[in-house]
């Protein structure tokens, strides 16, 4: 067990908008690990119902936890980081793609004012690399986003795909851990996988007497689908060489399907040592996914083929697993289907950490604790997820939208019933549907019209007027009311 002591509130102040929540003030702190896959969604995972993927080790997350059915991030990469990393809708915060804004307060911060160690691993792509942000170049800023240590692909490296100087992230990936750079020569042969979850199990070790917060978005399962090291063979190149996509479909999908079942092993790895230092009933433990698998990538699940919906805002792309397992108090063999925003991990984190969150003008917090429904307790925290995706990138366009369980309603009227039409092709017209759709059309409606969010503002990656709404408040009001 890991405690903290009694303390008086008086003269006790904590960064950042955060008090200590008096009930919890003494308490047995949990570890938190939060494993985020990267361009893999719910038809992936067995528990989920996928039929081409084994994912035992992530299934028995479900078995001894709670699976969550009803998780929503955004269709892409960084909108989905900044969004879970701040617990503020992209309005507030995202201009960039593959930016976060050196201002912004994580739940890195959260947790060190908490008392954990914390450490991040895996994939950052956060710097400003791409639109050559001041700073960009700066390898202490995983350090300044609120995590004590770090082992991390493409921090101050962009990524170069072809030639002599490829930088991929797989095998012989050049990382930086802790103001270290780990060259493509030193890490020749390696899997950057491997050496990353080494380093957050190497982390475990040497923290298991403290409490630690662990954030680890995994480099699996991103394109280029390459062999893993259970497939590569012994003869093939494991230089940067072999991080070359392949050039037939069906080997393309091969190798994802060994990506995720290698990415299911290290989540074994993971909670393996963490039974080994004697932790893992006193961790809470996480697994989702930042968006939806890549479109290239067509996948069986319960009796019918889903194609990958990364970058659109259908089901597909925005539908997310997760599953929770906290042995000590949390619930198991539970699925849920309370309705998760990748805004509440912030909130939640906060209240596993015994901190009260304020909100304020300097931080405003858009998202609500899931620790309950984590500790099995029936209802919601949420009544709708809403979503504002404007990309910033490449030809995709922004949206909004507002939704619950079964029904999503757009900016721009269009409304589905979403577990009928996963696609969203039949727009539910007004008087078409059923009565039950039309009360929840009525219901998502007046969310739009009495707390209409900031409108995205159309443009690709070179859009030059980017505003942000950090002080948008209507959506807070409605909630009071509603």
């Amino acid at each position: 067990m890991k405690y903290i002591k009694c303390t008086s509130l008086f003269g006790f102040f904590v960064t950042f908008t955060v008090s200590l929540w008096p009930s919890l003030i003494c308490f047995a702190k949990p570890n938190v690990v939060l494993i985020m896959a990267d361009d893999a969604s719910w038809e992936c995972f067995s528990s989920y119902g996928a039929e081409d993927y084994e994912t035992p080790n992530i299934d028995l997350l479900a078995a001894n936890g709670i699976q969550f059915n009803h998780c929503y991030s955004t269709p892409l990469c960084t909108t989905s980081r900044v969004k879970i990393m701040t617990g503020q809708y992209n309005f507030r915060n995202y201009t960039h793609f593959g930016y976060l804004s050196p201002s912004d307060k994580t739940f890195g911060h959260l947790m060190q004012s908490a008392g954990y160690k914390t450490a991040i691993a895996g994939k950052w792509q956060l710097n400003g690399l791409y639109h050559k942000a001041d700073g960009c170049r700066d390898n202490t800023r995983p350090i300044k986003a609120g995590f004590d240590e770090y082992c991390l692909w493409q921090l101050t490296l962009g990524a170069k795909k072809k030639g002599d100087n490829m930088t991929e992230r797989f095998w012989s990936a050049p990382l930086e851990q802790n103001g270290v750079l780990l060259s493509v020569e030193e890490n020749m042969g390696k899997y950057g996988p491997d050496i990353m979850s080494d380093f957050v199990c190497d982390f475990i070790e040497r923290h298991k007497d403290v409490p630690f917060f662990i954030y680890y978005p995994t480099v699996l399962v991103h394109d280029p689908f390459v062999p893993t090291p259970d497939t590569i063979g012994e003869e093939a190149p494991r230089s940067q060489e072999a991080n070359l996509p392949p050039k037939s479909r069906e080997v393309a999908k091969e190798n994802f399907v060994a990506m995720i079942h290698y990415l299911d092993k290290i989540l074994g790895k993971i909670v393996a040592k963490l039974d080994a230092v004697g932790q893992l009933e006193n961790t809470i433990l996480l697994f989702t996914a930042d968006n939806g698998t890549h479109p290239s990538i067509s996948s069986g699940w319960n009796g019918q083929q889903i194609r990958g919906g990364k970058g659109k805002t259908t089901n597909m792309g925005t539908h997310v697993p997760l599953l929770v397992s906290w042995p000590e108090q949390g619930a198991k063999g539970i699925v849920s289907n309370s309705l998760i925003d990748f805004t509440d991990f912030y909130a939640t984190f906060a209240e596993v950490g015994g901190l009260k969150l304020v909100s304020s003008e300097d931080h405003p917090i858009d998202g609500h604790s899931f620790l309950s429904q984590i500790m099995g307790e029936e209802g919601t925290s949420r009544d709708f997820v809403l979503t504002h995706y404007q990309p910033y990138w490449g030809t995709k366009q922004s949206s909004q939208f507002v939704r619950d369980q079964d029904h999503k309603l757009y900016q721009d009227g269009r409304f589905f019933n979403v577990p009928s039409d996963l696609k969203e092709l039949s727009n539910l017209l007004v008087g078409e549907a059923s009565d039950q759709s039309e009360l929840a059309r009525i219901k998502l409606q007046k969310l739009l019209d009495v707390a209409p969010p900031p409108p995205p503002v159309e443009g690709g990656k070179n859009a030059l007027n980017r505003p942000l709404y950090p002080n948008w408040d209507k959506l807070k009001t409605f909630t009071k009311t509603h």
